[in-house]
């Protein structure tokens, strides 16, 4: 897959969406060539969906899940810090790799608007990052910071969800 300059894509807001962006994208670039690195931050289900179809469909897609099942009440959970920095550190390390086109770090703007995970990091990675590699990051309350450098932001915005009619999560749409 023949890159110029690797972009970073910011998925940010409070509609659902976000995730789902992020995988399309890496779909996208998987049908080009690519090879693509995720690290899920607050997710630690290996039954997820998209866990599932990439580890059994996609070899060029490899994940790495940093984090418990979800947030209670939102309340991380005491070893949540560790797990968080271990993942982040995990994440920067296949950046650097050179084995990948395309880097996910999924609700990482949740992590760093947790105060997990310093902005400053983050940018620092971003700017040291190799020249060719696209990042995208995902989640709610992307820092100011984050979004000025990002090459593209996109704010998904919740207009309707079927969570306020009662309707409960499903497999196959939100996990």
């Amino acid at each position: 897959m023949e890159k110029k300059k690797g972009l970073v894509l910011v998925y940010t807001g409070k509609g659902k969406g976000k995730t789902t962006a992020a995988l399309g994208l890496a779909l996208r670039a998987i049908g080009h060539g690519a090879r693509v690195f995720m690290v899920q931050f607050k997710k630690g289900d290996p039954n997820y969906g998209e866990i599932q179809a990439i580890r059994k469909y996609l070899p060029t897609f490899s994940v790495f899940q940093a984090g418990k099942n979800k947030m209670y009440e939102g309340i991380l959970k005491e070893d949540d810090l560790t797990v968080t920095r271990d993942g982040f550190q995990i994440g920067k390390e296949a950046l650097f790799s050179g084995k990948y086109n395309l880097c996910i770090f999924d609700e990482i703007n949740v992590i760093m608007d947790y105060g997990l995970l310093p902005v400053s990091d983050v940018l620092e990675m971003l700017a040291q990052r190799p020249a060719h590699v696209d990042v995208v990051l995902t989640g709610r309350n992307a820092p100011a910071e984050i979004m000025e450098t990002a090459d593209l932001v996109s704010e998904v915005k919740e207009i309707k969800h079927h969570f306020k009619a009662g309707i409960k999560a499903r497999p196959g749409i939100e996990f």
